[in-house]
């Protein structure tokens, strides 16, 4: 199975796995690696030293920058911003960008701001609108400007408090850092 290219979109890169779709007015530059089952939304501008792995979503508005190593089954919402210098100069480049990891599973919401060289660990889940400054540990939630962790989330999304109970009451314990199902809700 191939992959889908609209018409109005520029792809210099064969490295395309199959089933990916690359919507209107995207620019994927020609060294960029992109995995199989992807979909790049409109209006998406991906760099050379890219690699990004299977099952991804990239929502529209975001641009993906040299250094960027995004693993299978990430989610990336609109207009989220990513860096790969953290002292730019107007035409002064190093002499390599600075690697940022989004790992297996992670999340990033709408319009959150990626630091340079930060890892957004497994299954991961960064709020709307946050900053992140620092390492995010697996199968955390974290929000705010600079984002802080406020909670756990696990391997199906749903949100645990920094106690590791769901709203419901239900508590989880942490195997291998991630949160696993441990008793019945509370009464």
């Amino acid at each position: 199975m191939g992959y889908k290219i609209h018409h109005t979109a520029e792809v210099q890169s064969k490295n395309i796995g199959g089933g990916t779709i690359i919507w209107q007015f995207c620019v994927v530059l020609k060294d960029a690696s992109i995995g199989e089952n992807c979909n790049i939304n409109c209006n998406v501008f991906i760099e050379n030293d890219v690699i990004i792995g299977n099952n991804v979503t990239i929502k529209p508005g975001v641009q993906i920058w040299d250094g960027l190593r995004i693993e299978d089954d990430v989610f990336i919402g609109p207009n989220a911003t990513f860096t790969n210098d953290l002292l730019p100069r107007s035409k002064q480049y190093p002499d390599k960008f600075i690697e940022t990891y989004i790992r297996k599973g992670a999340s990033i919401g709408a319009n959150a701001t990626i630091l340079a060289g930060v890892e957004i660990g497994e299954y991961a889940m960064i709020g709307a609108g946050s900053v992140v400054t620092k390492d995010v540990p697996p199968f955390t939630l974290w929000v705010g400007n600079p984002a802080r962790q406020k909670g756990h989330v696990t391997k199906e999304g749903n949100t645990l408090d920094l106690n590791l109970m769901n709203k419901q009451g239900k508590v989880y314990r942490l195997v291998n850092n991630e949160p696993l199902a441990d008793s019945q809700p509370k009464t």
